[in-house]
């Protein structure tokens, strides 16, 4: 991607030496993504990950697909900026054509505009859809560049995150771009995707007065934090590297380790599920399998803190977790059948849960979604 706009920073001088001082050999705290997953942030709980846990820059969800915008984004952008600290925005694609990736680009940057996110802001495009999977690399690259062109007109900065299985391989993120997940079993000790902006390293770090698990990231980069005015200033430098060496020690917790079992069985997913090269969160994707998907099992381990099953393909094997280890039967469940039906033009999350009986959040989650996913003719939905 050829950076044109005069609010697009070039250059090595980008490469922030200002962020690798802290702590170098733990990944750092510098970002934190949130969402309406997460609820209602108070300016309080920004402070304190500022304070506490050296977070420069927060990103905030502000819409999904051509329809969903955020409640909580015009909050959180104006409570982070009373924190004092960088903010941008993202945008979870649902495009997969290059007119959708045009009229969703439209639709993130006035939602934007209208929650608050100030010229100059980064807006990603957050693409790890089952919408995306399912294009060629070559679709990927021209949609998100239709995106990335497109957000500009507003004001704002382009980026994509993505997964660090799809980078290169679903779509092309070339050096001194993109914003990359993933989570490693061990964190401490290699600056992963140095030669791009952001690495997602965890989903699941805690902070002090904030319920539950964040999105973490280390700044590779001053492209998240340019262009804004920042009034941040750490006031407990020892807590902050005690938080982070804590994040790091804590961010995955390998189970002890056991063997593989012989497992014959058919499963059926509840939710959409990643299949992945090896017995790891950390291993490859090689597919997304969408909800209702049959799978047929070889063999099984506990390892990672996750129920691991082995599914035999004509070109190897692909492993997919049942669940967390305390609760393996949470994603997917043995021997079910479904009754599916097809969406058509006009139909909503309300129309087809009341068609079938059903409450539409629960529809919704029996297919790994939300009620504010957009939904397009010719998707397959389990209604029983």
């Amino acid at each position: 991607m050829k950076l044109k706009n005069k609010l697009l920073l070039t250059g090595a001088a980008t490469m922030a030496v200002l962020f690798l001082g802290l702590n170098a050999n733990a990944a750092r705290m510098d970002m934190v993504d949130v969402s309406n997953n997460n609820g209602y942030m108070s300016t309080a709980e920004y402070v304190s990950m500022r304070n506490e846990f050296g977070v420069k820059a927060v990103t905030v969800k502000i819409s999904e697909g051509g329809t969903y915008k955020d409640p909580y984004a015009a909050s959180n952008i104006k409570n982070v900026q009373a924190a004092g600290m960088y903010i941008n925005g993202y945008h979870f694609a649902r495009y997969a054509t290059k007119a959708q990736a045009i009229a969703e680009a439209d639709f993130a940057g006035g939602t934007a505009k209208a929650a608050g996110l100030p010229v100059g802001a980064v807006l990603a495009t957050d693409v790890e859809s089952q919408e995306a999977n399912n294009q060629s690399k070559a679709t990927n690259d021209r949609n998100n560049a239709a995106f990335m062109k497109e957000i500009q007109k507003f004001g704002y900065r382009a980026d994509i995150y993505t997964s660090g299985s799809w980078a290169n391989t679903k779509m092309t993120i070339k050096g001194r771009t993109g914003w990359i997940a993933a989570y490693p079993y061990v964190v401490s000790g290699k600056n992963w995707y140095s030669n791009n902006h952001a690495w997602q390293w965890s989903s699941t770090a805690k902070f002090r007065i904030s319920y539950g698990g964040f999105d973490v990231s280390q700044l590779n980069s001053n492209y998240y934090t340019a262009g804004q005015k920042s009034t941040v200033k750490l006031t407990n430098k020892g807590a902050v590297k005690h938080n982070n060496r804590k994040a790091n020690k804590h961010a995955y917790k390998k189970s002890a380790s056991s063997k593989w079992i012989k497992e014959a069985k058919t499963y059926t997913l509840k939710t959409a599920v990643k299949l992945r090269a090896g017995a790891s969160t950390s291993s490859n994707v090689i597919t997304i399998l969408p909800a209702g998907t049959t799978v047929k099992t070889d063999h099984a381990i506990i390892q990672g803190g996750y129920r691991w099953v082995r599914q035999p393909r004509f070109n190897g094997y692909g492993y997919l977790a049942t669940g967390p280890s305390s609760n393996t039967l949470e994603y997917v469940k043995s021997g079910a059948t479904h009754t599916y039906y097809t969406v058509k033009s006009g139909d909503s999350w309300w129309a087809i849960a009341q068609r079938n009986g059903l409450n539409m959040t629960t529809l919704a989650s029996q297919n790994g979604k939300t009620i504010y996913t957009t939904i397009y003719p010719g998707q397959r939905l389990v209604v029983r």
